[in-house]
């Protein structure tokens, strides 16, 4: 520690993670990770490890860094990119009254070292803010998991709060309706469709109690009656099937291409679970979405941008934060 004296309040945002090259050694390098928390790949190490290390690594890591490149910005992966930008918008949004900081569950900035910076300059009080609207073990319990283990080595820890799913807050979906509502005014063709695709879990997650179908199916059920469309159909789905588990249905990839066939030719598409746009938004939506609702028979497709740093999506999460702050600041 260097300002012992201080008592500071920090703010990390966390988002999932990313590969730090568009290339097989680092996109490998960032699924060996990903792919080996035990909330992500509920299945015994034992198990699970000879076919990551003897298969996946060896096989997937190529065709990952394909669409990776597809996405990838002069400023880095996109999604590192956004995430730092929220946490500059945001600094700005509360002042010098509190230090925001931004880390990554896997890769890098680590979570662990963020804290610790935190810590270092003077932040004894920290919201440790997970940027996943919809809560799963696989994504916000996993942020917890990676702060604890950070905590257990250290003499002097911060107290730590940690913001809470917002899935159905009011704040969330007021700028998700006011921003895709934008979004929607400025295409050139009216849309027959709006279609909401979440990313996708294993189904055995959702039976053995985890809620995030459930808190998907609500933000999709409040985003449709905030945006009172009655030109539009609102569609609920799940992407980024892996494995050959059964996964949460139905399935992005199908429902486009069964959309096309049954006569739907302009749609538009939306990823409410995700806080900023990534590999999954960018490349698996509107590129490979694109190709699949096309080659069907559909003829205008329209992908539409997360919440990012835009205004809306910065005006909300300046509200959760400071709710959680309250009494602190």
């Amino acid at each position: 520690m260097t300002n012992i004296s201080t008592s500071g309040i920090g703010v990390l945002l966390v988002n999932l993670g990313t590969p730090e090259a568009p290339t097989p050694a680092a996109v490998k390098r960032y699924l060996a990770e990903f792919l080996s928390d035990r909330r992500v790949v509920e299945l015994p190490p034992i198990a699970w490890q000879p076919i990551l290390r003897g298969i996946v690594l060896n096989t997937r890591p190529k065709r990952s860094a394909h669409a990776y490149r597809q996405v990838w910005t002069e400023g880095g992966s996109p999604l590192a990119a956004i995430t730092a930008r929220q946490a500059v918008a945001l600094q700005q949004r509360l002042g010098d009254e509190v230090k925001v900081a931004h880390a990554m569950r896997y890769g890098s900035p680590a979570i662990g070292a963020e804290l610790q910076k935190l810590m270092d300059a003077g932040c004894t009080r920290v919201l440790l803010a997970p940027l996943y609207p919809q809560y799963c073990g696989a994504t916000t319990a996993t942020v917890v998991d990676k702060a604890a283990d950070k905590l257990r080595t250290m003499r002097w820890q911060p107290a730590l709060r940690t913001l809470p799913e917002y899935h159905a807050d009011p704040a969330f979906i007021a700028a998700l309706a006011r921003d895709l509502g934008a979004q929607l005014a400025t295409l050139d063709f009216d849309p027959e469709a709006l279609m909401l695709s979440f990313h996708g879990m294993p189904q055995r997650t959702a039976d053995l109690g985890d809620p995030y179908y459930l808190h998907c199916l609500e933000t999709a059920r409040l985003l449709e009656e905030a945006m009172d469309r009655k030109d539009l159909r609102f569609i609920t789905t799940f992407q980024s099937r892996f494995g050959r588990a059964r996964w949460l249905e139905p399935a992005t990839d199908k429902v486009l291409a069964q959309e096309a066939a049954n006569g739907t030719r302009r749609i538009a598409i939306a990823a409410p679970g995700f806080a900023a746009d990534c590999l999954e938004t960018l490349e698996e939506l509107a590129i490979r979405g694109r190709e699949q609702f096309l080659s069907a028979g559909g003829e205008k497709f329209a992908p539409l941008a997360c919440l990012n740093d835009g205004e809306a999506g910065m005006a909300m999460l300046e509200t959760l934060v400071r709710r959680e702050l309250s009494g602190w600041i």
